[in-house]
Parts: C-alpha cells; sequence; structure tokens
C-alpha cells in the first residue's frame, strides 16, 4: 500500500463515521413514507463528500433528471459515487454488493434496491420496488447490462428490469459514463470487472492522484410497449451518447 492509498482510506473511513452521523440526523427519523427520499438526498452528500478522496472531477452534458427512471452504462461500484453526486437517486444493484466489506452496509443505508438475478422469482418483488419509488417521485437507476464492463462496447441490455418503465407513465432517461484516469488505465483500475476483488481494486484507486468522468444524460420519449423492444431501444440511445451524437 502506498503512502497516498494509506493516507487517503483513512480519509475514506473519516468521511464513512461522518456520513453515518449525518445519516443519523437526516435520515434515520423520518418519516416512513418519506424516507426512501430523504436515503436518496443522504447519498447525494456522503457521494460528494467521497468523491473528493479520489480527486474526481466531472465533464456533465444534457439535462440531469430528478426523477423518473434512468438506464445507464455500467463500469463500476464507482458509477454509484459519480450519478449519486450528481443528482439524487434510487440504485438497482446485484446483490453481491451488499456482502462488500463496507460498501454494501453503506449502499444498504442509501435504500440500494438489491436484486438476486439468479432467482426469477425476486424480478417480480425488485420492479414492484421500483414502482413503488417511481411513485413516490424518486429517480430510479437500472443498469441493464446487468454486470460492469471496461466500457469497451456496451453489453446488451436485458429486459427483465424495464417493466416499470412501461407503465405509469414515468419519464425515461439515458445516460453513458466514462472514466479517465491520468496516470493509469481507467479501463482496469477505475472499471470494475471481471476477475477484480474489491477492496484491493478500491486500495489501488486511491492510490492515484485524480479521476476525471464523463456523465452524459439524455431524453429518451418511449415508442414501443414491447419489453424486449424497448431494451434494444434504450441501448442504442446510450450507444448514441457514447459516440457523442
Amino acid at each position: 500500500m502506498t503512502i497516498r492509498a494509506a493516507g487517503k482510506l483513512c480519509w475514506f473511513l473519516l468521511q464513512v463515521g461522518l456520513n453515518v452521523g449525518l445519516y443519523f440526523f437526516t435520515v434515520a427519523f423520518v418519516p416512513a413514507q418519506k424516507k426512501r427520499l430523504a436515503r436518496a438526498r443522504w447519498l447525494h452528500m456522503a457521494a460528494t463528500r467521497h468523491l473528493k478522496i479520489f480527486g474526481y472531477s466531472a465533464q456533465l452534458s444534457g439535462a440531469i433528471p430528478k426523477k423518473g427512471f434512468l438506464v445507464s452504462n455500467h463500469l463500476s461500484y464507482f458509477d454509484i459515487l459519480a450519478l449519486g453526486a450528481t443528482t439524487p437517486a434510487v440504485f438497482v444493484s446485484k446483490a453481491d454488493v451488499r456482502r462488500w466489506p463496507l460498501f454494501g452496509w453503506l449502499s444498504s443505508l442509501a435504500g440500494t434496491v438489491f436484486i438476486e438475478r439468479e432467482r426469477r422469482s425476486h424480478v417480480g418483488a425488485v420492479n414492484r420496488e421500483i414502482e413503488s419509488a417511481l411513485a413516490e417521485g424518486a429517480l430510479v437507476v437500472v443498469f441493464p447490462e446487468g454486470t460492469s464492463s471496461n466500457g469497451e462496447t456496451i453489453l446488451p441490455f436485458r429486459s427483465s428490469l424495464l417493466e416499470p418503465a412501461l407503465r405509469g407513465g414515468h419519464s425515461i432517461s439515458t445516460a453513458w459514463v466514462h472514466y479517465e484516469l491520468p496516470g493509469g488505465d481507467a479501463k482496469q483500475e477505475v472499471c470494475y470487472w471481471g476477475d477484480h476483488s474489491f477492496f484491493p481494486h478500491l486500495l489501488n484507486l486511491l492510490g492515484k492522484k485524480s479521476v476525471r468522468g464523463t456523465i452524459r444524460f439524455g431524453s429518451f420519449e418511449r415508442t414501443t410497449d414491447d419489453r424486449k423492444e424497448l431494451a434494444g431501444q434504450l441501448q442504442a440511445a446510450v450507444e448514441k451518447l457514447k459516440t457523442g451524437n
């Protein structure tokens, strides 16, 4: 572990303590019907604080959504910090994240909706949670690729979590996320995929001086009631953002 990584790890843990205290005062005593939005706002504040540790800066374009359904490509656990700091949101994530040291616990505090993809019966329950969050006025972020990648290509979008986008008349937005790592390889050291292990990956990233992000947002008009067709259209929309068109 480098001196920089060690120092930033201490800073990271200090921020965890401060943000847990912030959670106590801003979320813990909020009425149940308002707690989901309060958690999203807490994550927004906590992510903003944590990104300073990584020396993160972002170039943003497009209208930043405040509510509705947001579909994005997926590169890393870092996406939750980057998108969460940009706008308060409720995230949908694979259940494995809940078991990650520290990050899983913080994700739970943030109100993340966890899905066990290997259990088909669990998809219905997750979609009901998404619909509930949308009805409360939250922005819900879904990563339809189903896993993270190095960003070279956008993986095929799965349709299982897009059912709520077909109902309720909620707005739909798209996002494309990209990272650059001065003096490093963002595809390996920011993107989290393949056989990476969480804590060694995090320590290595903390040892870097800075991370640069690009997030492009786009609006989306639904023209189909078919879930699989919608998945294809959304993937095409994200790919268009990637090319800058």
